[in-house]
C-alpha cells in the first residue's frame, strides 16, 4: 500500500514558541537564547525548527531530557497543539503535497481518526475514565464514520484480546483498571481504525519494571504483525534501544544528533548524548 523506499510522514522546519519572540531571538541564534529561552522577550521555543523523515513499517525513537521538546513535537502532530510554523506530509494523503498543519479543523479531524493514532504518557488524556473499554474504542471509530453496534463491539473485543485485557472486563471502565492497563486499552483504542502511523509519547513511564517490559513486548509485537509505523517518545534510552530502528536525539528544542540506534548508542557524536548513553551504562 505504501513505498517503503519514500517517507511516510515528513516534517520540515516545525517551531513551537510560547511567546512572539523579538529581533534578538527570532533567528534562533544560540548566542541569544540561553537554552530554549529568550531573555529579552521571555519566549520559549519549545520546537526549534524540527526536521525528519518516517518510514513505513519503521520506529523511529525520539529521546532527550525534560524539556527537550519531545513531548511538545507529539502534540503539534496530533493537532493538540497549532505550530507556530513549518510543514508535514503523509504519504498518500491529498497526493503526499498537502502541508497537514494548514489543513482544515474538518481535515484535520479526518487526519486524527484515519491516519493517526496517539497513545499518552499520561492515559486520562487518551481514554475516557467513565466508560467501558469497549465504549472507548467504539467512540474512536464513530469518529471515523462507524455507525454498526455489532460491528464496533466485535472490533473493541479483538483489539482489547490483542493487548490481553480479560474478557470479562471489557465492559469495566479504565479508572479500575492499574497503570499498565490503562496503557494497553490506550494502544488498543488508537489502533482501532488501522492508522498507518502510531505515536506513542513516554508510554512506560511511571509504570513498574515487569509491566513496562510487558507493554515494550506488546508494542513490538504490533509492530512486527501490523507493519506499522512508530514514533516513539521517551526519555529513557533503554527503551529507545529496545524499540526504536533509527533515534533522533533532542536538546532544547533541537535536534542535535540523529542515525541508526546501534550506531548512536555505539558511536555517539554529540557531548549530550555520549552523556547519555554512559549513564546507560
Amino acid at each position: 500500500m505504501y513505498d517503503k523506499e519514500q517517507p511516510i510522514l515528513t516534517i520540515k522546519n516545525l517551531r513551537k514558541q510560547f511567546g512572539k519572540g523579538c529581533t534578538i531571538c527570532r533567528d534562533l541564534d544560540d548566542k541569544n537564547i540561553q537554552k530554549n529561552f529568550c531573555p529579552v522577550c521571555q519566549t520559549v521555543y519549545a520546537c526549534r525548527d524540527v526536521s525528519f523523515e518516517l518510514y513505513p513499517a519503521e520506529i523511529l525513537g525520539v529521546v532527550g531530557e525534560s524539556g527537550s521538546g519531545k513531548s511538545t513535537l507529539m502534540k503539534c502532530l496530533y493537532f493538540d497543539q497549532d505550530v507556530t510554523s513549518g510543514e508535514a506530509y503523509i504519504q498518500g494523503y491529498k497526493n503526499s503535497n498537502a502541508n497537514i498543519f494548514t489543513e482544515t479543523s474538518q481535515q484535520k479531524k479526518y487526519i486524527r481518526n484515519h491516519l493517526f493514532g496517539m497513545v499518552y504518557q499520561n492515559p486520562y488524556l487518551g481514554l475516557r475514565m467513565n466508560f467501558s473499554s469497549v465504549g472507548n474504542i467504539a467512540e474512536k471509530l464513530i469518529g471515523a464514520g462507524s455507525r454498526n453496534v455489532g460491528f464496533m463491539t466485535g472490533r473493541a473485543q479483538e483489539l482489547l484480546g490483542n493487548v490481553n485485557i480479560p474478557i470479562y472486563r471489557m465492559k469495566e471502565a479504565p479508572k479500575n483498571f492499574s497503570g499498565g492497563m490503562q496503557q494497553r486499552v490506550q494502544i488498543a483504542k488508537a489502533l482501532s481504525n488501522n492508522p498507518p502511523i502510531l505515536l506513542l509519547d513516554e508510554v512506560t513511564t511511571g509504570l513498574d519494571l515487569s509491566v513496562q517490559a510487558n507493554v515494550l513486548d506488546l508494542i513490538k509485537k504490533i509492530q512486527r504483525d501490523l507493519k506499522i509505523s512508530m514514533l516513539v517518545v521517551s526519555h529513557d534510552l533503554s527503551v529507545i534501544r529496545i524499540l526504536a530502528d533509527r533515534t533522533i536525539v533532542m536538546l532544547n528544542g533541537k535536534i542535535i544528533e540523529q542515525g541508526l540506534t546501534d550506531q548512536i548508542l555505539e558511536d555517539p557524536q554529540h557531548p549530550y548524548t555520549q552523556q547519555l548513553v554512559h549513564s546507560l551504562l
